[in-house]
């Protein structure tokens, strides 16, 4: 199908991402507007027992109605008519059931984060998209920040990776536990530079703050400060052989869902994801494990 008549159909209108998509994707007047595909088709959703899902829905729905979307009664409805799934519910506890929902439909799919809050529910996403055939992409937007990108594409910066810290905000969410709620954005971006690999996690953690450490198989010491007070922006210190950059990921004008988008829209029409599906389960696992050692204080093997 033709880039440009891509049909988008959004599931779950309970997040902030839904409409800052849809205005990506529909407004070509937009600075960083995002071409190849429409969002002309969406399901609310909700979660009942998750106030910043169901308290939200209502102006949500209205913003992307002003945007000429039509809004149905259910998923199977979006899946019917649509070339491609951006599954924005906001609650990770509930991403499984809709895929198993709409698999049959084999749209390619992007699940926004947290793809699930288990490392077992991720699983079986990819089992089912494997038996399916379909293309299927998750991760935080902050892995695509343009600050991050042009960190690891400079052509000064040939010397080889051996560290990385990145910080961020971490607000603590009781139905996405531990790091599955704010973490996940520092997890993503510590991630694309380190890779698949991570061997154990150890977490220490106050009211205020966490440090969470990662050592991977070749050596590389990992970690992520989530913040609960004082700076609530993200960033990152990638330690390289010669010298050590320092990434501002909201220097950049471009916002982090544009850059994401086009990422997105590229699986869509390509049915190839820019991530690996192992690696997106190692994210999931590491989150995981770091919370089991926010609770113990132990290190937790992957």
């Amino acid at each position: 199908m033709n880039q440009s008549t891509f049909r988008i159909g959004i599931i779950g209108i309970d997040s902030s991402h839904a409409p800052t998509f849809t205005q990506l994707l529909n407004d070509k007047d937009h600075p960083f507007h995002v071409a190849g595909g429409k969002v002309t088709i969406a399901y609310p959703g909700g979660s009942p027992d998750f106030e910043m899902s169901y308290s939200r829905i209502e102006g949500f729905t209205a913003q992307l109605r002003e945007r000429g979307v039509e809004i149905v009664g259910s998923l199977e409805e979006v899946a019917a008519n649509c070339d491609g799934i951006l599954m924005t519910s906001v609650d990770g506890r509930i991403h499984l059931e809709q895929f198993r929902r709409v698999a049959s439909y084999r749209r390619p799919i992007f699940i926004d984060k947290p793809m699930t809050v288990s490392s077992v529910e991720a699983s079986e996403i990819f089992a089912i998209a494997q038996e399916n055939n379909i293309p299927i992409m998750s991760c935080s937007s902050l892995r695509y920040a343009e600050e991050l990108t042009i960190a690891l594409e400079a052509s000064d910066t040939s010397s080889n990776v051996i560290g990385m810290d990145c910080y961020g905000p971490m607000a603590l969410q009781p139905t996405q536990p531990g790091l599955f709620w704010y973490g996940v954005h520092t997890v993503e971006m510590l991630f694309r530079v380190l890779g698949k690999g991570c061997l154990h996690v150890t977490a220490a953690t106050t009211e205020d703050h966490d440090l969470i450490t990662g050592v991977w198989d070749n050596g590389v010491i990992g970690t992520i400060r989530g913040n609960r007070k004082g700076n609530g922006q993200f960033g990152a210190l990638l330690h390289r052989e010669s010298h050590t950059q320092f990434v501002d990921v909201n220097k950049h004008p471009k916002p982090y869902y544009a850059s994401l988008l086009e990422k997105i829209m590229t699986m869509f029409v390509s049915a190839a994801p820019d991530i690996d599906g192992e690696e997106t389960l190692q994210i999931i696992r590491f989150m995981e494990a770091a919370n089991e050692s926010r609770e113990t204080g132990l290190t937790v093997n992957l």
